[in-house]
């Protein structure tokens, strides 16, 4: 008989991204989980408390995985950085923004937070008060997830069966030119959508955006 290797938390997180990478989640229960490992749910309770406890964990993993940026660079470098590899974090996992997004996670662990630690330095650094740290961090924030949950709907899904995509056919048979002229003609741009190099484009023109803003704040030269 093979011996089956002790179970522990990590093991735990793994097959939960696994199974919500799968079946979303709504998809990850603690019953499913458990049937993945081949144990019993009750064994589960000796590494994670509950569902909300493994995307914590999950987000986490996540977070601690971002590459930070060189603290010696230019503070928009730094930003640019730290938010370009935050979205690709996330979008490597669609199931952690959306967990986030719906607040049934919240990484809090010192480490899970370093990225924005150095992202807050590098906005200070460029001269913005408290109030100016906080709308810029909302603004950022809104462009990750804004950017990662748009690729999950409407024309920039990035996966489609065969029944969404007849069902998208169906809708733009019905749109009338005459009447929408100017979301007709943009029809086309909407389904080339490619989520990191718009994502690039539209972070890009924020900090640029952020730099004239900096150049301007109080006590600066």
């Amino acid at each position: 008989m093979t011996r089956r290797e002790p179970l522990n938390r990590e093991k735990v997180l793994d097959a939960a991204l696994a199974l919500a990478a799968e079946e979303g989640l709504k998809g990850l229960s603690m019953r499913k989980l458990a049937k993945t490992l081949g144990v019993e749910a009750m064994a589960l309770y000796n590494h994670v408390q509950n569902k909300t406890d493994i995307l914590d964990g999950i987000a986490e993993r996540v977070y601690r995985g971002i590459e930070r940026a060189d603290p010696g660079s230019p503070w928009p470098e730094r930003v640019r950085v730290t938010v370009l590899n935050t979205y690709r974090a996330l979008a490597e996992h669609p199931v952690v923004p959306m967990a986030l997004a719906t607040d049934e996670a919240n990484p809090n662990s010192l480490q899970a937070l370093l990225p924005l630690d150095d992202l807050i330095g590098a906005l200070y650094e460029a001269g913005f008060g408290d109030d100016g740290v906080r709308q810029t961090l909302g603004a950022l924030n809104s462009l990750v997830f804004g950017s990662l949950l748009l690729t999950t709907v409407g024309f920039t899904k990035a996966r489609k069966g065969e029944a969404e995509r007849e069902q998208d056919e169906q809708f733009l048979r019905r749109i009338d030119p005459a009447i929408l002229p100017n979301f007709s003609r943009a029809i086309p741009a909407l389904q080339a959508h490619d989520p990191e190099p718009d994502f690039i484009r539209a972070l890009d023109l924020l900090i640029s955006g952020l730099v004239s803003a900096a150049a301007s704040a109080p006590g600066t030269a």
